[in-house]
């Protein structure tokens, strides 16, 4: 068991010292590597590698049952206003119509999988994320999980967990996702003050969510997430503050803490956004400093990448018996196994393959009226790409790196392979972020703070190019 030291205090010099961007590291190779030459049938040939199609096994192979549960995740993309922040694959519409070619899409993409993996392949963690996945209605909601529950075996102890947009659900509503399933819930608040609301067209107010969270527990909810950001417009130090205070009374399960990226030369809605109500860089920084001091005052654990959980809950938990993985859904509980991303621009891990689907909805569909995957890029990764992969997921996850256990996966001699790595970790070492050992390297307490600035020395690519503007900062 891996038991971690208490988190110390994080000071603002600190904070912006290592104010760089860098990737979030959902994945290695990250997703701006992937190429088009992974296309549909290089996507099936890793479906049929998973199941032992693809190639002749003995009486000894795998088979589809015996293999590692999968994880599941789905992509709605309707919303019905735009939130100007918003950096998400999103369909804005009122048109709730719209919602019904698109559930004949996704089942005929579930189809196809079924087609290839055989029925009730076991799932042990299904996700909806969007858009707004409560854009759809009950009914529609409840055919969705039919699809899947007829193209999958959700497993007893499957964590089955759904976005919500407060705006979009009432008691009743809840009670039914309940009834479909559901377990785990993630609101999406961001901020409860009504200036900042109004700033980024996201209004709702804070006693509507109070009322929602008493009622998601009493119905029984097992975990509720709260997804926070820091740094949107008319933010102050004093405003974010009585937010906290706020999320304090909540008391989630689980709180997400996003720093906000203002990249309106990639993401048009937030063109909207007036630059000059965007707090300071130094604001920025002392809110997070704020924020990271109360919410461990008030028994939230800081798991890492801007996850804080309460020290009883399973993330935190896990974080303590260094039993941590990541996916790109965030940090899990779940042993590292294979993810199908159904809808549009829903990315998928399978063996030692990543694959994106088409970010358009015309793309989609046509790709799958023509019975095919409807996967436009994509990639194979490679003996140095799972090497590292290795590597950056037990800083990212455990915050150690034996050097023996990778030796003896990938035959090869940590010293040697990473020299230069090695060599760049001396000044994080010492400005106590890292500790070099004879055996591994350590992630000190308060580089969990930094833990991105970690990984990144292992990222070959960004180690070797100059421009990082496309990644979010890391504080």
């Amino acid at each position: 068991m891996t038991t971690l030291a208490p988190q110390p205090p994080v000071r603002g010099d600190q904070l912006a010292r290592f104010d760089v961007a860098g990737p979030r590291y959902t994945s290695y190779p990250t997703a701006d590597r992937f190429v088009e030459a992974f296309d549909a049938a290089a996507y099936r040939r890793a479906l049929q590698d998973r199941t032992g199609a693809g190639r002749a096994i003995g009486a000894l192979g795998a088979s589809a049952g015996t293999r590692a549960p999968l994880s599941v995740y789905v992509h709605i993309p309707f919303c019905e206003s735009l939130c100007y922040y918003c950096a998400c694959n999103k369909v804005i519409t009122k048109h709730h119509e719209r919602a019904a070619e698109y559930l004949d899409a996704l089942e005929r993409e579930i189809a196809l999988h079924t087609a290839v993996l055989g029925a009730a392949t076991s799932v042990s963690q299904l996700h909806f994320g969007g858009g707004s996945p409560t854009f759809l209605t009950d009914a529609e909601l409840a055919r969705l999980m039919a699809a899947l529950r007829g193209g999958f075996r959700l497993l007893p102890d499957a964590e089955l967990s759904i976005e919500v947009d407060p705006r979009t659900v009432t008691p009743e509503r809840l009670q039914h996702l309940a009834a479909l399933g559901f377990n785990r819930l993630s609101f999406g608040v961001q901020d409860f003050d009504p200036d900042v609301q109004k700033a980024v067209h996201r209004v709702q107010p804070y006693e509507s969510v109070l009322a929602l969270m008493a009622s998601a527990r009493r119905i029984g909810f097992q975990s509720i997430n709260v997804d926070l950001i820091y740094g949107l417009p008319k933010q102050t130090p004093e405003s974010f503050q009585r937010t906290l205070a706020q999320v304090r009374t909540l008391r989630p399960d689980r709180i997400a803490l996003y720093a906000y990226a203002h990249l309106p030369e990639r993401f048009k809605p937030q063109r909207r956004i007036v630059c000059a109500d965007l707090p300071a860089p130094a604001h920025k920084i002392a809110m997070l400093a704020a924020a990271i001091d109360a919410l461990g005052a008030e028994g939230y654990d800081y798991i890492g990448m801007d996850h804080f959980a309460l020290r009883d809950d399973a993330l935190a938990v896990a974080k303590r018996q260094g039993r941590l993985h990541r996916n790109f859904q965030g940090y899990s509980t779940q042993p590292d196994c294979d993810l199908l991303g159904l809808g549009v621009s829903a990315i998928g891990k399978v063996g030692a393959s990543y694959s994106q689907n088409a970010k358009t909805l015309p793309e989609y569909y046509d790709a799958l009226r023509n019975g095919v995957f409807p996967v436009v890029r994509g990639l194979a990764l490679e003996r140095d790409d799972l090497i590292r992969r290795a590597v950056i997921m037990a800083v990212m996850c455990q915050g150690r790196v034996d050097y023996e256990s990778i030796d003896a996966a990938h035959l090869v001699r940590f010293a040697d392979y990473f020299a230069p790595e090695l060599e760049r970790l001396r000044s994080l070492a010492e400005q106590g972020l890292v500790e070099l050992e004879d055996d591994g390297l350590q992630v000190t307490p308060l580089g969990w703070y930094f833990v991105r600035a970690v990984a990144m020395v292992f990222d070959k690519p960004l180690q070797a190019e100059r421009c990082r503007a496309r990644f979010s900062r890391i504080v």
